[in-house]
Formats: structure tokens, sequence, C-alpha cells
């Protein structure tokens, strides 16, 4: 799309910015702001906050970095957001327990990695980099206390998350109660025009609103974003669950997981985490019920968008090179880790040797593995969690875990 709000019709510049979004507060007011941007030649000004708690970002949080992606191709200005002040207290959002605090200098490595993920999708020379310290570390006690006589104890424990911990007699810091102000007062000190945030956000992104008409400003509009499923399709995209798909991934890693995901899922990731008009998804979905293409094909040129997103064309092309030579035709994988070691009479069980070769974490987690009929020695399976390997003859040893993980044994 044009790098011009100046001259795209609004309806235009409308459709593009909703896209995939669940729901805007208010859409009459987003219209209003974009007429008023566009007779005034003034960009507006679009705030995203990214607390830096974890060194590393997955497509489930570029939902909304893509979303900024949208206003920035209409030449509005975009505000990258860093809570290195809010990180140490820990987003309270989704939690039943207190999060843990990091320090300073977790907080400082985390964002630095921050700035090279999101340049991925944004566009460097046209994103505003900031940090909520610069304004909050400056605000003093007596700037604070005045900031929380802008709101309510009863408004912030409307919030749900603390509404039921209330209920399960469980505990809230002080801190956290702090911690929707402090995002709220972001917005105030940025002159926001618009917060966008995923849906689990809502709460913090109200009280942007409402501090900044308490602040005599003109209040934000709130675009939330839906939260992603996870390659399992079913829990939202976590580390923590091991259904992510990380942005530094290596590119094979990114394709393998995927062409893992359910079929109907391929939809929803076409619309949150490419730029792929919602026509042409429509029309995919079309062509696959009606048999005209296979899925497959179609997941398949999915992960070639992402990896050529984070990668380059280049990179997504040898990925999928790759996953055909290993997943249709059956092949070893190239660049594979390969271990060498001595003949030995010694025995060793299956689970003990996954998590000796960095297969598995633990013994119990290898026997679960081997259960499921996910572990294969030379092609064969091995399910038998008693099983036992003995290296007394040379040769070679492919063992395979999962579908995506291999590790070559030369015994010499």
């Amino acid at each position: 799309m044009a790098d011009d709000f100046r001259t795209i019709p609004i309806a235009e510049q409308i459709e593009h910015l909703t896209k995939g979004a669940v729901e805007i507060i208010r859409s009459q007011e987003l219209e209003a702001r974009l007429r008023k941007s566009q007779e005034s030649s003034t960009p507006m000004r679009v705030k995203t906050g990214f607390d830096p708690t974890a060194p590393d970002l997955h497509i489930g949080h570029t939902v909304v970095i893509r979303k900024m992606k949208h206003f920035q191709d209409l030449g509005h200005v975009v505000i990258f957001l860093i809570g290195d002040f809010t990180g140490m207290i820990g987003d309270p959002t989704g939690r039943s327990v207190v999060r843990k605090q990091l320090t300073r200098s977790e907080i400082e490595a985390n964002a630095e990695t921050y700035k090279d993920q999101i340049f991925k999708i944004l566009d460097p020379d046209k994103t505003v980099i900031d940090f909520n310290s610069r304004w909050m570390s400056m605000l003093g006690s007596d700037g604070f206390i005045r900031l929380c006589a802008h709101y309510t104890v009863r408004r912030i424990l409307e919030r749900d998350d603390f509404e039921n911990r209330l209920k399960n007699q469980q505990p809230i810091s002080m801190h956290e109660l702090l911690y929707p102000l402090i995002q709220g007062y972001d917005s105030v000190a940025l002159d926001a025009d618009v917060e966008l945030g995923g849906t689990d956000q809502k709460f913090n992104l109200l009280v942007g609103r409402d501090l900044q008409r308490e602040y005599g400003k003109p209040s934000q509009i709130v675009l939330t974003m839906p939260l992603l499923e996870g390659t399992d399709g079913v829990q939202k995209m976590s580390k923590s669950l091991d259904n992510y798909i990380g942005i530094n991934e290596a590119p094979n890693e990114i394709f393998g997981k995927v062409m893992s995901i359910p079929d109907d899922l391929m939809y929803r990731y076409f619309e949150l985490v490419t730029d792929l008009p919602m026509k042409n998804i429509e029309k995919c979905k079309m062509e696959v019920s009606e048999g005209i293409r296979h899925p497959m094909d179609l997941k398949t040129e999915l992960a070639e968008r992402i990896i050529t997103d984070f990668h380059g064309t280049s990179a997504a092309k040898s990925a999928k090179e790759e996953f055909h030579r290993v997943f249709r035709q059956r092949e070893i994988p190239k660049g594979i880790e390969v271990r060498e070691m001595s003949v030995s009479k010694d025995v060793t069980r299956m689970s003990k040797l996954l998590v000796s070769f960095d297969m598995a974490p633990s013994v119990s987690e290898a026997s679960r593995l081997i259960q499921s009929g996910a572990v294969t020695l030379n092609g064969e399976k091995v399910t038998d969690v008693r099983s036992e390997i003995d290296f007394s003859s040379r040769g070679d040893y492919l063992f395979k875990v999962g579908k995506r993980r291999f590790m070559k044994l030369t015994v010499r």
C-alpha cells in the first residue's frame, strides 16, 4: 500500500488497519481521527508497548507488530515502547500468582534483543523506539502520588485477574495494582492517538484512555488483536508450552513447525502473520474445500511467507527444498549433528542415551517420547522404554526424535 495517508481514501485505510482486529474502541473515533489526520497532513501517533521479560519473540508477538506495520505503511508514526520500567514490575495479565520481578540488567539485555527482532517487520527508519523509564524515572514520588489520585482502587479491582485472585484468596501485591496505571500513563506521556495490544491487554489499554481524559488530552483509540494459537492449535502460543515458532529460529525449524499446524489453523496464520489480503485468503480456503488445491501446498506457501519475512527469500526456498527432501523423499537432513564413540560392550538404555545426546531433557521425558512412538533408530520405531543398545559393532546409528530432531552416532 502507498506510503501516504494524505491521499489514500479513508475507507481503504480503515480496511487495511482493521484486518484481523478483534475490537476497535471506538471505530467512529478511528474514522474521525484518520480524517482529521488527513485534513491536517499530520500523521497519527500509534503506540505499542512490550515488556522485555524474555529475550526472544515468537510469531504470536508479531500479530501486533504487523498491525504496527500496517499503520506504518500508511505513513503514520509508530512508537515501539520498551517497558523497561514496567518490566521490573511484571504484567499481572493472566497471572494467578505474583510474577517474578526482573533485575535492571536482565531488562536491558532483553530490550537489546527486541530491537533486532522487530526490525524484521518494521522499517527502522520510520520506527520510534522509546523507553518508559524516561518519564517514569523523572516523575518522582510526588508526581507518582498525583498519578495515583487519578484512578480508584475499585476500578483497578474490576480487572478479571485481580477479581479472580480475590475470590480465590490469592495474594495481590501493591506493585501489581500500579501496573495498569503506569501503562496508561505511558499513553499520556506519548500523546498516543492509537494504542495496540492483544485482547488480554484490553483493561490496560482502556486505563490509558481514561488517564488521557483525566489529563485533559484526547482519548486514544484502542485496537485489540487476537491471541494466536500455537502449533498445537489449542493453547495460546507460548514458549512455556513449547507450541511456539520463534522469530530467530532456524528457517528449517520454522518450516517444519508451520507444516505441523492443523490445516484449519493455517487460514488464521495467513490472516494474522502475513500480509496476504483477506480476499486472497478466502479464495485459498474455497480452492481447498473444492479440491482444487491441496492443504499441504497452501501450508508450504504459508511457511515460505513467514520465513521470507524473518530470513529472506533464499532461506525460505532452501528450507522448502530441505523439507521436501527429508519428509517427502525420506532422506536424512543436511547438517545434522554427528557424534563419535569407540566400540563398547557396555549396554545402555535408550531413554538414558537420549538424555546424554541432548535429545530429551530427562529420562522420564525420554520414556514418554519412546512410549508415544516418537523415537526411531535407523528408521525403526523404538516403543519399549526398557530397550537397551550396545555399540559392540562399528557403524552408523541414526537417532530421530519427533519429526525434526536427528543425530547420527558413528561407532569406530
